[in-house]
């Protein structure tokens, strides 16, 4: 298996497994892959968990479902109305059913009429013919080469566009082919910029006659899943325009670029509100281009490139901002353009190249033009595209250089540089819970769910407030303002028990707080589509709204107990969720945190038993975690029929709050099997009634201690502890402590300190020296009359050790001071040693 089929593989497991876990219909493709506009078609929508399919959402106007049929649990059918108006070019769509939304598939529109691949065309000599102004829906198999016939006279334009990667379906890199009789390639392209991995190739008959198209996979690859349309015909097939942009409303004549009969222009009425998925279709009186030519709609007047303007002393003057047009025309051009400025005065440039699918890997360069000094360059900042930021250091004039890395050139190497001030900028995303898979929210009638929003914010800072305008009927929203730290805030969604199943392709709006700011910005989503090499992205697509549909009831909810106490910093709280069943309903239910605020982590996933109907999520708070009340939202999920159904609690509030106290550990130390005092001071932030038990952990084997009690006004703790001759020496730094105050009737768990034992093995014993009988007690003397004597100080191991070494200092000076035994007197035999015992 290549590496490529591994991946396609790869995703395929991950949106298995993903559809399963997420209660979800599942929507494996869409055949045919596209249609004509103007035309009415049978599409087949196919994957699995589709029985009970309600509507197909479509995310761009010009399609309409005039009938819906679930075949089966794997297969609907549908009839597309496809207006002549309909914008060509990829649409996206989804299923939604009575429990769920599917994953988003793409559906293409073209202007040809459809023809189907009829096998066998794998021989050159017996090709399937097709009229021009066709498009085929074919499949390219392992080491399959398809061949198509066409006639054409001499001087007529033959185009061949293939849509391969940009169907969504799999990793496919198709090559297309124009072929005279002889089989001599006229046309060939493996990948075309305009096209990304798709190919396109254009020619002009040179004869009258019969021409060959031939497709197949670039490395003669091919798995059954590389589906294409081959759109073959006289249509003009430019691959740039010049400009490359316009302002909303205007009208401009656009140049395009490319075509092999030469340049293409139209007169082009801008829209005053750009539509997704923007672009220009070539048309001429040979017909139309099957899909567009990005074009940018941006509030800025148009410098179109004069030339010369190779050298800087040539540069095209404009005045700032402006977007700048132009076509790195030939191997080695450069392009320059000068523009005034002040000092402290700051500008975003933008390069657009291969973000219009353009050839051109840009690099731009900024020069003071008095003296040509290089003051700023970039490559790819911007992507695949140059970017610079550039601060104008005093009055004066300024040159933006730009040319190709790689010293290319030609006719399509076509580019916009926006020059603009600096705006702030805000985007809306839903950020993926596990990994390819984009995120919907389905919500139970008489439910719940939640989801994370992230908002990115570029250039500005404050806090924002997100809305969803655009609801099913039944449904409301609750959220919650996103502080300027903050990048991300739940939004939860509850359905009326009497709502009825309904979905909406919902935008997200986030908006500063501070509506004189006039910062506002939408929604975006990337959907993976394909899988590449290495695991990369590679073909997706992105939408400006959000999936969000109304399905039937949820046999169980669940709701948060409200905690009555907060969680501390360095602190642990059992948060508890009741569950409420339908009668027979008895499987289990996973429960998870919507997300943990920062410094906050919980137990992943807690799996409440189908005969319980109260689960517990622990709690842990750091040092860090930041004090205030969080929204909290608790998710469940649970096998429900051929799915999984998740639902959400209610928004609760999980207040975070200080360490009511701090312990500082003493140095203890303690020889192996005796008892020693491990001592912690207590500083006290915020008082509370009643004791709290502390009790003392980290300990090493085989050494013991009892829990203590302390009140608000404690400043010491004393642990007894007891060692034995086995406990483990060395430094054991592992001691804590963990404090539960109660309040409110909940406990208020905290863990806190780190302290050191020191254990230490005995020291070996002393050689025995004789004792000196003792003398004779002194006289008693008179008893004096009673002191109250002070408290007893509690010495340190060390102050001990000192004690105890002096005391055997004393002892050994006491020994030395006695007299010796006197020898024996002269004729004094000692006393004789015992004979051994004989043997």
């Amino acid at each position: 298996m290549r590496v490529r089929d591994v991946a396609v593989a790869f995703l395929v497991a991950v949106l298995s497994v993903g559809g399963a876990r997420a209660a979800q219909p599942n929507l494996g493709g869409v055949s045919p892959t596209g249609g004509q506009r103007g035309t009415e078609l049978d599409v087949f929508l196919n994957g699995s968990r589709l029985t009970d399919a309600q509507e197909v959402l479509l995310y761009y106007p010009g399609i309409a479902v005039k009938e819906l049929q679930a075949v089966n649990d794997g297969q609907v059918r549908v009839k597309f109305a496809i207006a002549a108006d309909c914008r060509l070019g990829i649409h996206a769509l989804r299923v939604r059913t009575a429990s769920g939304v599917s994953n988003l598939r793409t559906f293409n529109i073209g202007p040809l009429k459809q023809v189907a691949e009829v096998e066998p065309n794998t021989d050159f000599a017996a090709p399937q013919k097709i009229e021009m102004n066709t498009t085929v829906f074919g499949v390219a198999d392992n080491e399959d080469v398809d061949y198509y016939l066409v006639e054409a006279k001499k001087g007529d334009r033959i185009s061949a566009e293939v849509e391969g990667i940009r169907l969504g379906i799999t990793l496919f890199d198709p090559y297309v082919a124009i072929m005279d009789m002889g089989r001599f390639e006229i046309s060939a392209a493996d990948d075309s910029a305009l096209v990304r991995q798709d190919s396109i190739a254009s020619v002009i008959a040179p004869a009258d006659g019969t021409y060959v198209i031939q497709v197949r996979e670039s490395a003669f690859g091919g798995n059954g899943a590389c589906q294409y349309r081959l759109h073959v015909g006289s249509f003009p097939r430019p691959t740039a325009c010049l400009p490359a942009g316009g302002k909303p409303g205007e009208t401009l004549d656009v140049k395009f670029l490319g075509d092999v009969t030469g340049e293409i222009v139209q007169k082009v009425t801008l829209p005053a509100e750009v539509p997704p998925q923007f672009g220009l279709v070539p048309e001429d009186a040979k017909g139309v281009a099957p899909s567009p030519v990005p074009f940018r709609v941006v509030d800025l007047d148009n410098t179109i490139e004069a030339e010369p303007n190779n050298a800087l002393a040539e540069a095209n003057v404009f005045t700032a901002p402006r977007a700048l047009n132009g076509v790195i025309g030939a191997p080695g051009d450069v392009d320059h353009y000068k523009f005034a400025a002040k000092q402290g005065q700051v500008f975003d440039i933008h390069v657009y190249g291969r973000r219009i699918r353009s050839p051109l890997d840009s690099v731009m360069a900024i020069y003071r033009a008095a003296d040509g000094a290089g003051l700023a360059s970039n490559d790819d900042s911007a992507g695949p595209d140059s970017f610079i930021r550039f601060t104008a250091p005093a009055d004066g004039e300024y040159v933006i250089g730009i040319y190709d890395h790689l010293k290319k050139g030609g006719v399509n190497y076509a580019y916009r540089i926006e020059l603009s001030p600096v705006k702030p900028q805000v985007t809306v995303s839903l950020p993926e819970v596990a990994r390819y898979q984009d995120v919907t929210v389905a919500v139970p009638k008489g439910n719940r769910m939640a989801a994370m929003f992230n908002a990115s914010r570029q250039d500005f800072g404050g806090p924002l407030n997100l809305t969803v305008p655009t609801v099913p009927a039944g449904m409301t929203i609750e959220t919650m303002e996103m502080a300027a730290n903050q990048s991300s805030v739940p939004i939860l969604f509850s359905a009326a028990p009497d709502a009825a199943p309904a979905g909406s392709l919902a935008p997200v709006i986030a908006a500063h707080t501070d509506p004189n700011t006039g910062i506002k910005g939408g929604f975006q989503q990337n959907s993976l589509l394909v899988l590449g090499n290495n695991q990369s992205r590679m073909w997706e697509h992105s939408a400006d709204r959000m999936a969000l549909v109304l399905t039937e009831e949820c046999p169980f909810k669940i709701d948060i107990v409200q905690p009555k106490v907060p969680l501390v910093r360095n602190g642990s709280m059992g948060l508890k969720v009741a569950i409420t069943r339908k009668e027979g309903f008895t499987q289990p239910i996973n429960l998870r945190m919507l997300y943990n605020p920062p410094g906050v982590g919980s137990s992943s996933v807690v799996t409440v038993p189908g005969d319980k109907n109260e689960g517990t999520i622990q709690l842990n708070a750091n040092g860090g975690a930041e004090i205030r009340t969080w929204k909290i939202a608790v998710i469940a999920s649970a096998p429900v029929g051929n799915g999984t159904i998740e639902t959400a609690s209610q928004l609760a509030d999980l207040p975070i709050a200080e360490s009511f106290f701090t312990f500082a550990f003493q140095q203890a130390a303690v020889e192996q099997g005796q008892p020693t005092e491990v001592v912690i001071k207590v500083t006290h932030a915020t008082p509370f009634e009643g004791s709290a038990e502390v009790q003392l952990l980290g300990l090493p084997n085989e050494v013991t201690t009892q829990p203590v009690q302390m009140t608000k006004d404690t400043a010491e703790l004393v642990f007894k502890v007891a060692t034995t001759k086995n406990s483990p020496p060395g430094k054991h730094v592992t001691l804590n402590c963990t404090a539960v105050v109660t309040a409110n009737g909940e406990p208020i768990a905290h863990s806190l300190g780190m302290g050191v034992l020191r254990i230490d093995q005995p020291l070996p014993p002393k050689p025995m020296v004789a004792a000196a009988p003792p003398p004779p007690p002194p006289p008693m003397p008179a008893p004096a009359p009673t002191e109250q004597k002070p408290p007893e100080k509690r010495l340190t191991r060390l102050e001990k050790l000192r004690l105890e070494r002096e005391a055997a200092k004393k002892a050994e000076t006491a020994a030395a001071a006695q007299p010796a035994a006197p020898p024996p007197a002269a004729g004094e035999q000692k006393p004789a040693e015992a004979a051994p015992p004989k043997q």
